[in-house]
């Protein structure tokens, strides 16, 4: 995996919307994180457009999202938010000159799709909130992505244990993200790969039987076959319908990998949470999973 030059201050971070449309004055708190980092930032055309309800049409969106990804003056690209919209634009985009000199591309939900497609192609991605209600998320939640992006050692993230864990160590490369995200992008040219890897999912908002469709869609597709460990971030307010579906999403995940006999972790910090950590994708990481809690740490 390559990874991406780490920033240093007086660095300028592009913001751009691949999805959902948004307003500038949104995006302040994140803003006022930069700056109080060292670093400068650029609006890209999106923050700001609207079509319907994404920032901008698919052409605009593509364009400015490459227009960050071409501008050498750019180090980072924090995509302003999530929603819905990135997959219409991925196929438009020419990675060919941004993987000679990649740079940190920002953000989770949504932004999925951008990190297994740059994760197929060996480069590191960095799964974190984005700029947008970024001050309604805890303190851990900034500074682990301010302590990503400079490089600031090899980090650990640990948690306490979940009733539904199962215990074990693994260690492989960290992919994954948002389930429904990752689901429909299932046998594309950016579909998820996990031989060897550990395995990361979160999802907002589903109803309990579509998590259980996406996962058996997941397992059927050989995903599960051959990975290391999984990792189950928030599965954050999910819905049910009047006949009950008699599982949460935690128990409908172990269910779906009962057969197999990799480790198992849930309540993680990342997702659709309050507390949501930046991880590294694509970097080797160990997942230590005991009794006495959980850890996470990064090669």
């Amino acid at each position: 995996m390559v990874t991406p030059s780490y920033l240093s201050p007086g660095d300028t971070v592009g913001i751009v919307s691949t999805a959902r449309k948004l307003k500038k004055e949104e995006l302040f708190p994140g803003l006022d994180l930069l700056t109080h980092w060292g670093l400068r930032y650029k609006f890209g055309n999106t923050i700001g457009a609207e079509k319907d309800q994404f920032a901008g049409d698919d052409e605009l969106r593509a364009a400015d999202f490459q227009a960050m990804m071409d501008d050498p003056d750019i180090k980072a690209i924090w995509c302003a938010r999530g929603g819905y919209g990135t997959v219409r634009i991925i196929d438009a985009l020419d990675f060919k000159k941004f993987s000679v000199n990649p740079k940190w591309i920002i953000g989770y939900s949504d932004i999925t799709v951008l990190h297994s497609h740059l994760n197929l192609r060996g480069i590191e991605t960095l799964h974190a909130q984005m700029p947008l209600d970024i001050e309604k998320k805890s303190p851990e939640t900034a500074s682990s992505i301010r302590d990503a992006l400079f490089g600031n050692g090899n980090k650990s993230i640990s948690t306490p244990n979940y009733s539904l864990n199962r215990l074990g160590s693994a260690s492989g490369e960290l992919v994954g993200g948002n389930l429904s995200v990752l689901y429909s992008i299932c046998g594309s040219d950016s579909g998820l790969k996990t031989n060897n890897n550990i395995l990361f999912l979160e999802d907002l908002d589903e109803y309990l039987y579509h998590v259980d469709r996406m996962l058996q869609n997941l397992k059927r597709n050989g995903l599960f076959e051959n990975i290391n460990g999984l990792i189950v971030g928030g599965m954050t307010d999910m819905n049910d319908n009047t006949i009950p579906f008699g599982k949460t999403a935690e128990e409908i995940v172990l269910d779906t990998v009962s057969e197999y006999n990799f480790p198992v972790c849930f309540g993680f910090p990342a997702g659709h949470v309050q507390d949501n950590r930046a991880m590294i994708f694509g970097r080797k990481v160990s997942l230590d999973i005991h009794e006495s809690g959980v850890v996470l740490s990064f090669k």
